[in-house]
């Protein structure tokens, strides 16, 4: 991970596990960092995804999953299958500026849904996948769970991002300022 969480933010867990989530919301956001349209929607590697796909994914993920914990029923079929399978592409209408929206608007409606709990240990209905058997699942669990989802995300982007211009993750957080460069004299020998 290229950005640290602040001690300062992890004061409870509640507030760690939402930093840690922005941290890798983080990784996302920066992917897409001075790039083109042509640039984010392009599929330089082996895969088929995108930078823009995968904004889009987790910002619809994020949004999907906070459904689920707010008790709408959700019925996994091949209808959603092939929702599930747009969320990789996104729409003409769907800019990088668009989809960056759509993601903070994501992570303040968690941010908000998180906060509001009584405690992490409060119970959902996870509805049952096909690669996943579902059943009662703590808000622990799924916070940590769209940490993991963001975090591969992330590590896709940054090949991707790479491919694309050559620019990796590290250098991007020092473009963008979420962390100064450090002073790289002093780690000589």
């Amino acid at each position: 991970m290229p950005t640290v969480v602040n001690a300062e933010d992890c004061k409870d867990e509640r507030s760690a596990l939402l930093a840690y989530l922005d941290a890798q919301r983080g990784g996302i956001r920066r992917a897409v960092h001075g790039l083109t349209e042509e640039q984010a929607r392009s599929k330089p590697t082996a895969s088929a995804l995108s930078l823009a796909g995968l904004l889009k994914h987790v910002a619809q993920g994020e949004r999907g999953w906070l459904r689920v914990l707010q008790g709408e029923a959700v019925e996994f079929s091949k209808k959603q299958m092939d929702e599930w399978q747009d969320h990789w592409t996104p729409s003409e209408g769907e800019t990088v500026e668009a989809l960056l929206a759509l993601y903070e608007e994501a992570a303040r409606e968690t941010e908000t849904a998180v906060r509001a709990l009584p405690s992490l240990d409060a119970t959902f209905e996870s509805p049952r996948y096909p690669w996943d058997e579902g059943g009662t699942r703590t808000w622990r669990w799924a916070v940590l769970h769209m940490i993991e989802e963001v975090a591969r995300h992330a590590g896709h982007a940054d090949i991707i991002r790479e491919t694309i211009d050559g620019k990796g993750a590290f250098d991007l957080v020092f473009e963008t300022g979420a962390m100064p460069e450090p002073d790289w004299s002093l780690m000589e020998g």
